[in-house]
């Protein structure tokens, strides 16, 4: 997995040449080497037709207009009037210690049509409702007393509204639990990423002794010894119920756990009016000045990647998984989607409304970290307060319909 430096996680693009027109209509273009751009003649006008001005992304820029300042973006720190001289100026990148621009994110839109699935466990109905069984059936934990559906209820997002819950033992696990909603998609699960695959999931948490503590074993001759698993587990996967078919089974219902358009879907496809005002405004933040797309982008709104915030650093996170000292207290970027149903946030859960996840990045990002780690993240200390609310109606606005799953009669 190719993975951004600190320094390129949260840098602005480097910038080409761009044409400046002059008052009565005669561009110019300066001799830029791609970090700068050279100005000669007389009184120039910032020319916002280039795609990476920031003046046609910032509400303060717009409300300020355009006459003869040449403006140049936020992490320069500049705002320089041209008159009457030659000047030539570099983009800095401050703290940068290279000029590597960082991967352009994936676009925002819909979340695929159909759900991946891996050779040799095709989603069907007899498959698709024997996990649906086992999801439900607490015969899944080792004292018979919890069920998957104990902590991803749902009612509660298909996660469960506790910062973190309690397992087999009666202790609080260290993480807080992620819903598993349109868990399909997803290149990696956990929020370490230690798993490739829902197949590669599923056992995980049924043979954790801190979280359901249960022997597979066991658990193949306990469901072998139910007439009704003996059925379905034959007609799913021509079996007697083992520990790979238990696994293929959950695998195949979780992947049939995706949610509907929300507003924000329906506002890509041309409906103005599903979003109001304010998420609208939202998402202009969203997707420029407040650089949350950077990491959420794509269909799921997220990356995919990992990455360290200054949330946390008790927990090593993906360093625990890869052995690299580089990936401590780096996390899995959750989706989005449906994010208002998920509360409380983060890895830990440490934060327990969507207002204070924003307020956390635009005031909370620590300024001091253990041993100096490098945090992927700068603080969004120049942006205005006000925008937390706006920025929050866009979330709310990525909810859509859950799917409607039923709590089946299980098998004696």
């Amino acid at each position: 997995m190719t993975r951004q430096s600190a320094s390129s996680i949260d840098a602005p693009p480097a910038l080409p040449p761009v044409a400046l027109p002059s008052p009565e209509g005669a561009g110019t273009e300066g001799p830029g080497t791609g970090l700068g751009v050279g100005l000669r003649g007389p009184t120039r006008w910032h020319d916002c037709r280039a795609t990476v001005c920031p003046m046609r992304r910032s509400s303060t820029a717009r409300r300020l207009g355009h006459s003869w300042l040449l403006v140049l973006p936020l992490w320069c720190g500049v705002v320089l009037p041209v008159m009457g001289r030659q000047v030539s100026v570099a983009f800095a990148q401050p703290g940068a210690a290279s000029t590597e621009q960082p991967e352009k994110p994936a676009p925002l839109g819909p979340l695929p049509a159909t759900v991946p699935t891996p050779a040799g466990n095709d989603t069907t109905p007899a498959r698709v409702e024997l996990g649906r069984l086992l999801f439900f059936d607490k015969r899944l934990s080792g004292n018979n007393t919890q069920s998957c559906a104990t902590c991803h209820d749902p009612q509660q997002g298909w996660t469960e509204a506790v910062a973190r819950t309690k397992g087999s033992t009666g202790e609080k696990l260290p993480r807080n639990t992620p819903t598993v909603l349109n868990s399909g998609f997803l290149a990696s699960l956990f929020w370490d990423g230690r798993a490739q695959s829902l197949e590669e999931q599923a056992l995980g948490p049924l043979t954790a002794p801190d979280e359901m503590n249960q022997d597979l074993a066991e658990l193949e001759r306990e469901l072998a010894a139910v007439a009704g698993y003996r059925t379905r587990f034959q007609q799913a996967y021509g079996t007697a119920p083992t520990r790979e078919s238990i696994a293929r089974a959950l695998a195949a219902f979780q992947r049939t756990l995706v949610t509907g358009r929300a507003p924000f879907d329906r506002f890509l496809a041309g409906e103005t009016v599903a979003l109001s005002e304010g998420a609208r405004r939202g998402y202009e933040l969203f997707i420029g000045e407040a650089g949350c797309a950077r990491c959420h982008a794509g269909p799921l709104l997220s990356d995919g990647k990992f990455h360290r915030l200054g949330v946390s650093f008790r927990d090593v996170g993906r360093g625990r998984v890869t052995g690299r000292a580089e990936d401590r207290a780096r996390f899995r970027t959750p989706s989005l989607r449906n994010v208002a149903q998920t509360a409380p946030y983060m890895h830990n859960g440490s934060l327990k409304t969507l207002t204070d996840v924003v307020t956390f990045y635009y005031r909370g990002i620590p300024p001091v970290t253990p041993d100096n780690l490098p945090l992927d993240i700068r603080p969004r200390g120049s942006q205005s307060f006000s925008e937390v609310t706006d920025l929050v109606e866009f979330l709310e606005s990525l909810t859509g319909p859950p799917p409607e799953i039923a709590v089946p009669e299980l098998p004696e």
